[in-house]
């Protein structure tokens, strides 16, 4: 082949490879068009999930979670929570406990609690609903009336969540629990009346985030930040704004409900009421039960119980000590939660309440005071001078779930103050502004155990310091067998009683009789009996005690003090007597106080405040006597228990009850007037200072309520009654006793007190408003009263014309110019009272 045809021929191979390789180029690149387009032609057909469509378990827990597992598992990646909750929760009933974990200052303490209520979660359609349970009002299912009232109590749904996914086995429920808490959410939130308070508008959702959510075998615990725009914040104002943590325990509550134990008024207790639509009644009834502990025998110690061995519960109750208490004072607080053993003794039990340290942060670093599964006591860095021991409880039994002493630091001042006021006198160990450890430490261990008892499900029983004779209180062989009160659970405080010769006394009351019998009452187990079936026991064991005043309950009064046998800080049987001794040692306290008070170089500022603590003590003393008068007693009985429940105070104890105000306040107490203290304390003030202490007991005397039990009192037996005429001739002949005597010169101190007296009378003729009846349980009482039907305006109105004529008989026989005045002055404030313009 020549040299032409071979360059043809190798020319045209050429090409046709070429052409070959595009061709076979082309085919390649249609097949793949072909394949995507297949694909695209797939997917086009292929149907998109719709938005909130249930997902495969996988899309929506990733390998990206975070799981906890416990109550039910709680998945977490960045800040989304997603909760997995068992289909074997769903309807099972839940207590929600919202706390404030951290807070800014102003906005009440760390730890305290801002609402509770019960939840249930309930599956519906392709939702998970969240709903808030009431157990107020009940039926057995068993029962047709249950129909109507499941319809008349319909659950109100708090949230509602898309359903995620379900679990690979399908035996759990996946939703994104994330809103609940990042929203303004406020059953679970900054409270209602804190709002309105701090005239909050909205939460700043920027600014507020969910710190963490933790599950626990029968808990969850959720912390979240919130911050709220605010018009008054109570600090930081600049901000405009408050910041929270809030903490939230959901626990779920036992599948068997404790076997409840019915209420009795004779008994304090903190309770709850339920009103059953069930029950053979031609009526709807509320059902009242305890709020106690599950302390239940041991089923191998039944027997030895039954022979009256002490036995230790199947569990017992347990305090733990916050971290952040002081490690000196921790001891006390131990001690004086364990000083309950005695009385759980006496219900048949022992190691019944223990008090431990909590695990260090190494030992368990998720250990939390907010967890419910741990009853603390918190140590809170606060300036309230205060303590008290709330409690969580099952609503449908009443079982206590978890329990919370809430102790400020500030406590020991107003325990300092108490004891060297009212003990000083006879007590070296209390003059001082710092009290030994060992004292302190003592006062820390009595106050430890009065809020111990209230997280027992015990009230305050002010009834029971009237118990013991005034004089035993001075008894040392009496006071250290049976403390200065039956009860630790009453207002009383410390021994003002004790004079400085009565060496050995007691200062202030332990576990008494009334606090054994009130636990025994409460906790000893009644077995093979039905709630219902225990009633006559319970009432056996009543009223094996009536009528001893030792085991009397009287319940806390607030406002209005109508029975004055059931007072705060009172102590003995006799107010008059008891206050006798009390002024006796304050006016023994009164010229050591800047002694006692101050130190070197320091200022005068302790000896103002203990000072004021001194008239505080002395008005308390006031209180306790003027609320005899037109006092009427209340024992609570059941039938069959003979005499009243409500007896007026005698008319001899009333009118020596203002005897004793007359001539201890009214008359002037000079005595209280300190010039060397006024003069290193204040530049002015004395006077207001006197005055204050006399209009505060002569309003109390002249109360509506309490001049309408006089007449009442007089109505129902007669000659017997002190009544309203006697009280306020004896109240004006007391006030004004200038009038009625020789010597017709009154003091300024006087002279304020008797225009107090006018402008009271001015208020009872011309200002008073009616009066609803009121008893709501037992803390508020109101007597009833319609003033302008009511026989006061016609008896103030009589007084002041009486009153008008003695002031015209004595302004010429005015001692001095001052009282002359004073005199014409009251006749021409009379007139503008009986002729208003």
């Amino acid at each position: 082949m020549n040299t032409k045809l071979l360059t043809r021929f190798l020319a045209l191979l050429f090409v046709f490879g070429t052409a070959l390789d595009i061709e076979a180029q082309r085919r390649k690149r249609n097949k793949k068009n072909d394949k995507k387009g297949k694909e695209v032609a797939a997917k086009a057909t292929k149907p998109k999930p719709k938005k909130g469509a249930i997902q495969p378990y996988e899309k929506v827990v990733t390998k990206k979670h975070k799981t906890d597992e416990g109550l039910f598992k709680v998945h977490t990646k960045d800040q989304s929570y997603l909760f997995e909750i068992p289909d074997s929760l769903l309807g099972k009933e839940m207590l929600m406990v919202t706390r404030i974990a951290k807070t800014a200052s102003g906005i009440g303490f760390g730890g305290g609690k801002q609402n509770t209520q019960v939840l249930r979660w309930q599956k519906k359609h392709k939702k998970i609903l969240l709903r808030v349970v009431s157990h107020s009002v009940v039926a057995d299912s068993i029962l047709p009336v249950h129909e109507a009232v499941v319809n008349s109590n319909f659950e109100p749904i708090l949230f509602s969540f898309p359903i995620k996914a379900f679990s690979k086995d399908s035996t759990a429920t996946v939703i994104d629990a994330t809103p609940l808490f990042s929203k303004d959410v406020k059953a679970i939130g900054f409270p209602q009346f804190r709002r309105r308070q701090y005239k909050v508008t909205r939460m700043d959702k920027e600014r507020s985030y969910i710190d963490r959510i933790s599950s626990y075998p029968k808990n969850i615990e959720i912390r979240h930040v919130k911050t709220y725009l605010s018009n008054q914040p109570p600090s930081n104002r600049s901000v405009g704004s408050i910041s929270i943590e809030l903490s939230n325990s959901m626990i779920l509550l036992p599948k068997k409900p404790m076997k409840r134990r019915y209420f009795d008024r004779r008994v304090g207790w903190f309770a709850r009421s339920q009103t059953d639509y069930g029950l053979d009644a031609q009526k709807s009834k509320s059902l009242t039960y305890l709020d106690r502990w599950r302390l239940e025998v041991k089923d191998e110690d039944i027997e030895k119980f039954k022979r009256g061995e002490l036995v230790e519960p199947k569990k017992p109750i347990v305090y733990y000590i916050d971290r952040a208490t002081p490690k000196v004072w921790r001891k006390y607080i131990k001690q004086g939660i364990e000083d309950w053993q005695v009385a759980f003794e006496e219900a048949g039990f022992k190691n019944a309440i223990l008090a431990k340290d909590p695990p260090t942060k190494e030992e368990d670093p998720e250990w939390s005071p907010e967890d419910v599964r741990y009853s603390v006591v918190r140590y809170l860095a606060s300036p309230i001078p205060n303590a008290n021991g709330p409690h969580v409880s099952d609503p449908r039994s009443g079982e206590i779930l978890e329990s919370d002493i809430n102790w400020y630091h500030n406590v020991m001042t107003l325990l300092h103050n108490w004891y060297f006021i009212q003990t000083a006198a006879i007590n070296p160990e209390a003059r001082s502004n710092k009290f030994k450890d060992e004292i302190m430490g003592r006062l820390i261990r009595f106050v430890s155990a009065h809020e111990v008892g209230h997280t027992l499900g015990l009230p305050h029983n002010m009834g029971s310091s009237v118990a013991y004779p005034v004089d035993s209180l001075r008894s040392a062989s009496f006071t250290k067998k049976f403390g200065t009160a039956p009860s630790i659970m009453d207002y009383a405080r410390f021994n003002y009683v004790a004079q400085p010769e009565d060496k050995g006394v007691a200062m202030m009351p332990n576990i008494g009789p009334y606090d054994k019998y009130s636990i025994n009452w409460g906790y000893r187990p009644i077995l093979d009996k039905t709630a219902k079936e225990e009633k006559p026991i319970l009432n056996s064991w009543i009223a094996k005690r009536a009528g001893n005043p030792v085991y009397r309950f009287g319940h806390q009064q607030v406002v209005n003090i109508i029975d004055p046998s059931s007072q705060t800080e009172d102590i003995g049987d006799d107010a008059i007597k008891a206050s006798t001794y009390g002024i006796k040692n304050l006016k023994r306290i009164l010229p050591r106080l800047e002694e006692w008070t101050t130190e070197e170089g320091e200022t005068y500022e302790e000896l103002n405040t203990m000072y004021g603590q001194l008239l505080g003590q002395f008005n308390r003393y006031m209180g306790h006597v003027s609320s005899n008068i037109g006092g009427v007693y209340e024992h609570y009985k059941a039938v069959g228990q003979e005499g009243a429940v409500y007896t007026p105070v005698s008319k001899s104890h009333q009118k020596n009850a203002l005897r004793f105000i007359n001539k201890e306040l009214f008359t002037t107490p000079t005595w209280l007037i300190d010039k060397n203290i006024a003069e290193k304390t204040q530049f002015s003030g004395t006077g207001e200072r006197i005055r204050s202490l006399q209009v505060r007991t002569l309003n109390r005397i002249l109360k509506p309520g309490r001049m309408v039990r006089l007449v009442e009192n007089e109505t129902s037996n007669g000659a017997k009654a002190y009544t309203l005429l006697e009280m306020m001739n004896d109240l004006r002949r007391g006030v004004w006793k200038e009038l009625y005597s020789a010597n017709k010169s009154v003091d300024a101190y006087k002279r304020n007190l008797q225009r107090a007296y006018l402008d009271r009378m001015d208020f009872l003729l011309n200002k008073a408003k009616n009066q609803r009846a009121t008893n709501n349980g037992g803390y508020f009482k109101q007597t009833g009263v319609n003033v302008s039907q009511s026989d006061i305006k016609p008896v103030v109105r009589g007084e002041l014309k009486r009153l008008k004529r003695d002031l015209q008989r004595n302004i010429a026989a005015a001692r001095n110019t001052i009282t002359r005045y004073h005199f014409q002055d009251a006749v021409d404030r009379i007139n503008d009272i009986l002729d208003p313009k």
